[in-house]
């Protein structure tokens, strides 16, 4: 998860010392039955199942010092038991601990790969999702993202915000895809907009700036298969020293409004293409304002909200839930959307989920 463009670390589970002495215990165990059970029912055969589940959490060395222990107290129990089978048991420990041994060091190598693409995947996203103050001024911004494969740590969501000489700009945006090529994609269209955002005085030229980018990462990066690549995106301008704020909707979710306890969903008043698709069906983009005053709260998300599902198989109802939240703070919000998403899909997301939150301070410092 990445809060205001900052990883936070997972927590980690508190029975994961539990679950790493499990093979000792399973040792103890089976010892224990054989020692204490006749020795017909011969438990002690088990005793090559403790080195093979060690092999799934530990280092090479500790798995074959376990596999010796397993094979001393082989011994033991037959010096106690005598006609238990020693021998074949004996023979098993040791030919399922030089195999528990590999399969560790092979698990081992794989996971130190896995660990070296995990900060390259990291290193990636933090290109896309740069880190950011929460305020700009007068604007408060809270930023919330969660990939659906948290081992991944990676998606197509991207959001991005800057304080130009026209005002508060936000990005936020989706690209149809998963993986490395979808971030590729995000970050070519994260990056012309730092520039464009800047450059450009109206947000109409910023969107087809951010679409020239998206086709020419697309010309030069083609995707698999015979669906084009393209990107929902939604550009917001939050004037300095207030006045209506401007919305250019690229086929993205509208954000929500939420004003004096009242909900309101920004649509568009007419469509603007999607990121790469200008040629295809014309470059006619369309701003639309709206009021934003002191105190109100602005949602702007991506489709993984709204398509999180509960196990009947509904939607999350996130205008509803706007519509309950309290006057809070943007961090607060997200929180409570990050929670009850989680809570609502039993953690089971099953798309990437970006947002940003954005309050209008009710006491407005001055511009410097």
């Amino acid at each position: 998860m990445i809060e205001s463009g900052r990883p936070r670390p997972r927590r980690p589970g508190g029975r994961g010392a539990l679950v790493r002495l499990s093979p000792v215990v399973l040792t103890v165990v089976i010892a224990g039955l054989a020692y204490a059970t006749p020795p017909e029912l011969a438990f002690s055969r088990l005793l090559p199942a403790a080195p093979a589940l060690a092999a799934a959490m530990w280092p090479v060395l500790p798995t074959v010092a376990l596999g010796a222990a397993c094979l001393g107290l082989m011994l033991g129990l037959s010096v106690v038991f005598p006609g238990l089978g020693t021998w074949w048991t004996a023979g098993g420990i040791i030919a399922v601990t030089v195999a528990a041994a590999y399969g560790s060091h092979v698990r081992l190598q794989r996971e130190r790969t896995l660990f070296q693409v995990r900060l390259v995947a990291d290193a990636a996203q933090q290109v896309v999702l740069s880190p950011m103050p929460r305020r700009f001024g007068d604007v408060e911004i809270e930023s919330l993202y969660v990939a659906a494969a948290a081992e991944a740590r990676i998606g197509g969501d991207f959001y991005e915000v800057v304080d130009t000489p026209f005002g508060v700009r936000l990005l936020i945006g989706d690209v149809r895809g998963k993986g490395l090529p979808a971030v590729g994609a995000a970050a070519a269209i994260v990056n012309s907009f730092r520039e464009a955002a800047y450059g450009e005085a109206d947000m109409v030229s910023v969107a087809r700036r951010l679409d020239a980018s998206s086709a020419r990462y697309n010309a030069a990066f083609p995707p698999e298969g015979p669906m084009e690549r393209f990107a929902t995106a939604l550009l917001v301008e939050i004037p300095h020293g207030g006045g209506p704020i401007g919305i250019l909707n690229c086929g993205h979710p509208p954000p929500l409004l939420l004003a004096g306890g009242a909900l309101r969903a920004l649509e568009p008043s007419a469509p603007s293409p999607l990121l790469n698709l200008a040629e295809l069906i014309g470059d006619h983009y369309h701003v639309d304002t709206f009021d934003l005053a002191p105190g109100d709260l602005l949602l702007l998300y991506t489709d993984g909200v709204t398509e999180a599902r509960a196990r009947d198989g509904k939607f999350f109802p996130l205008a509803s839930w706007m519509g309950r939240q309290p006057r809070t703070p943007p961090h607060e919000l997200l929180a409570a959307l990050h929670r009850d998403l989680l809570h609502y899909s039993r953690g089971r997301l099953d798309d990437d989920i970006a947002a940003l939150a954005v309050r209008l301070s009710d006491h407005r410092p001055e511009r410097r």
